[in-house]
């Protein structure tokens, strides 16, 4: 089609209609358009007869010329005298014109006041469509923010949980971290653990039952005449599954917000599941390494006239055995010799290595046991000829019965504690020497004092003492003020007492105790 056939076309209508190319130049003009503005005939532009800023017709013709179907607009033309004219407009693509370019067909209607109010109700209606759009986009832009907000507040409860999972060792203390974290993260009112113990902790022997815990904070799903099942009204149970073995499972109880998402339940069970998982292990691998431990610690020996405790505990960072070692020596009627030791390092040559030196210290003592020095000059010896690359620190006391005089020699161990029965206890303290081990030919002077009537004798050794980031004399004056709590205890209940003197402290590294006391009255009952 042409301007001729255009021409023809719309020569009969009754409204303007032209044809206009993308620079504003009129092709086309009907008669009605003509009669209408007197300049809207061809060869004419727009751009010189609009009366509004040319950007809004440039803005017209760039959306007309893309589109496909016919578009609203309202344009402002000068009249011959320059008076503006208001003609409402609907222009489209030209898609039959064959000529060069791209053009538009432009249908234009003069603005009468009706024409006026029809225009300014559809501009009030497209400004509340507006207006609708972006209350609807706003709402949903907070929408999306809270729930933003909301993913980020529970994914930062997630990592608190996954730290605490993280860092608890045991399965108590799993269940702590659950019982004080794991409702917050699920925004829920209670959350519950029920295990089965003897899929997570095997019994080492037939009828072995799970060392008991204080304050426990799951329920025994292997003792359910202790166990508490779960309320059934509005309670999940989410199964908790390691290795493909059940290992229990989480009681939920929704709080106000309701039950969370399944997913979110899901990854909290699985972070849990792990955890109990690998505290399981862990504690199995405790206690076969403490009963190995035990094992290999000697049998000493029934001395008239001397009571004596022993104690041991791994440390809570152990699945390993360690090197620490005590020992009674019954030397003759007059002398009674007591050793305690600690290798260095944690695993089996380092226990390998403890039982050689509790073998060769009983025929070093055989020979010498009655010089101090000499004892642990020639286990400093022994140590450096055989296991050069292990080295241990040691002490060994000798007790004389007539005088109640007791003679020691530290190799670099804590000292010794001497406890009163009303309480008070003073230290061992004494020359330092080297441990054990790695000097050859070291000297080890030895100091002697004398123990009053009931008095006791604590060797331990530094697992006892030590705590991370804390200086070793806090952990010292701690001991001595567990000894005043012990005044009057028997030798049996004070060496437990020293054992656990901190209730809940993390004990990392083992400890060895041997108390002894001679020739004491009855305790105070």
């Amino acid at each position: 089609m042409n301007t001729g056939l255009f021409e023809a076309i719309t020569h009969t209508l009754p409204h303007p209609v032209i044809l206009c190319a993308g620079d504003g130049t009129i092709l086309a003009a009907n008669p009605a358009a003509t009669a209408s503005i007197p300049q809207l005939c061809a060869g004419a532009s727009l751009y010189a007869l609009i009366q509004d800023d040319a950007g809004v017709l440039r803005t017209h013709l760039g959306n007309w010329l893309r589109s496909g179907s016919p578009l609203p607009g309202a344009l402002v033309l000068k009249d011959s005298d320059g008076s503006p004219v208001r003609f409402r407009c609907r222009g489209v693509r030209a898609t039959w014109w064959q000529g060069p370019g791209t053009v538009v067909q432009l249908s234009l209607r003069r603005l009468d006041q009706s024409d006026r109010f029809a225009v300014l109700s559809q501009q009030v209606s497209a400004l509340n469509r507006e207006i609708a759009i972006r209350r609807t986009a706003e709402t949903q832009r907070e929408e999306l923010l809270l729930a933003e907000q909301a993913a980020r507040a529970r994914l930062q409860r997630l990592y608190r949980l996954t730290a605490a999972l993280a860092s608890a060792a045991t399965l108590a203390q799993v269940a702590e971290a659950v019982a004080t974290t794991a409702a917050r993260v699920l925004d829920v009112d209670h959350v519950t653990l029920h295990l089965h113990s003897q899929r997570l902790v095997p019994p080492l022997e037939p009828g072995e039952e799970l060392r008991a815990l204080t304050d426990i904070t799951w329920n025994d799903l292997d003792q359910p005449e202790d166990s508490t099942a779960p309320a059934a009204t509005g309670t999940a149970l989410i199964t908790l599954e390691a290795d493909s073995v059940v290992l229990g499972a989480l009681a939920v109880r929704p709080g106000a917000a309701g039950m969370p998402e399944a997913e979110h339940l899901a990854a909290v069970a699985m972070q849990i599941a792990q955890a109990v998982h690998r505290a399981g292990l862990y504690e199995h691998e405790h206690r076969v390494a403490e009963r190995l431990q035990l094992s290999l610690l000697p049998r000493l020996p029934d001395i008239a006239g001397l009571e004596v405790a022993t104690c041991y505990a791994p440390g809570s960072d152990m699945v390993m055995v360690g090197g620490d070692w005590y020992d009674l020596y019954d030397l003759d009627e007059d002398h009674i010799g007591l050793s305690i030791g600690d290798v260095a390092g944690h695993g089996l040559p380092q226990a390998a290595v403890m039982a050689q030196i509790i073998a060769a210290l009983r025929g070093i003592v055989l020979r010498c046991g009655t010089h101090p020095e000499a004892v642990l000059r020639e286990l400093n010896e022994y140590l450096h000829l055989y296991h050069r690359s292990q080295m241990a620190t040691a002490a060994y006391l000798l007790y004389h019965r007539p005088t109640r005089t007791l003679t020691y020699v530290k190799a670099g161990h804590p000292p010794p504690l001497v406890v009163h029965p009303d309480g008070s206890s003073r230290y061992l303290d004494g020359p330092i020497s080297p441990p054990v081990g790695p000097v050859p030919g070291a000297r080890y002077r030895q100091s002697e004092t004398s123990l009053a009537e009931g008095e006791a004798v604590l060797l331990y050794t530094d697992g006892l003492i030590e705590r991370r980031r804390e200086p070793l004399d806090t952990g010292l004056e701690r001991l001595t003020e567990t000894a005043r709590r012990g005044a009057g205890l028997n030798v049996h209940r004070l060496c437990e007492l020293f054992l656990d003197h901190q209730p809940g402290a993390d004990y990392t590294d083992d400890r060895a105790l041997l108390l002894i006391r001679p020739d004491s009255p009855p305790p105070i009952p």
